[in-house]
């Protein structure tokens, strides 16, 4: 099926364009998202007329998104998940659970503009894209943890392997010292008096 683009779509082309689409791309997602227009002859003729407004309103959005991304690129989000000792996640963090940490630190994002390459599932620091436009993206970073106190500590630039490693090594010579002194308490039991 072909269509007239009425928006650029990534990995499709620009405004204007005329593209062949499979049928059930266009129907269940072209079409009523109104990102584009049966290529007909009556919608070719629509499309040119309303061309002028059409990029006047794909220029207004794209400074409205240029004014956000400017404001969240760099942002980081604090995700509070269950994992492991060995900082496996319990689960997964999804685009919504980033959607939702960014809308709670003040901006208004939906799930379908945060893209996801692969599912989050270890503690640490991950950064995503948004797309706030077809034309316009920002990158944010989502920090895992199991507690605010972990956040801020792996935002310090730490990782919950090295933090493992410090507590094992503490514990380690917390038991190394025990052992001393039950080891010097046993000699002097052992040696005899008066000598």
């Amino acid at each position: 099926m072909e269509v007239v683009l009425l928006e650029r779509v990534a990995k499709l082309g620009q405004m204007g364009e005329v593209v062949k689409v499979k049928q059930g791309y266009a129907r269940n997602y072209l079409l009523p998202q109104g990102k584009a227009l049966r290529a007909t002859p009556a919608n070719l003729k629509r499309f040119e007329a309303d061309r002028a407004q059409l990029e006047a309103r794909n220029l207004e959005l794209k400074a409205e998104a240029e004014k956000v991304a400017a404001k969240l690129d760099g942002q980081t989000f604090v995700v509070i998940r269950s994992a492991s000792d060995g900082g496996a996640l319990y689960g997964s963090v999804t685009t919504r659970d980033a959607a939702d940490a960014a809308t709670a630190g003040g901006f208004s994002l939906d799930r379908r503009q945060v893209e996801l390459n692969a599912p989050i599932k270890e503690l640490g620091l991950h950064d995503l894209t948004v797309t706030l436009h077809p034309e316009v993206t920002a990158t944010i970073t989502i920090n895992v943890a199991r507690s605010q106190e972990e956040a801020e500590m792996q935002a310090s630039g730490k990782t919950i392997q090295e933090l493992q490693a410090e507590a094992d090594a503490a514990a380690e010579f917390d038991i190394q010292e025990l052992f001393d002194d039950i080891g010097g308490a046993a000699s002097e039991e052992t040696a005899p008096f008066g000598r």
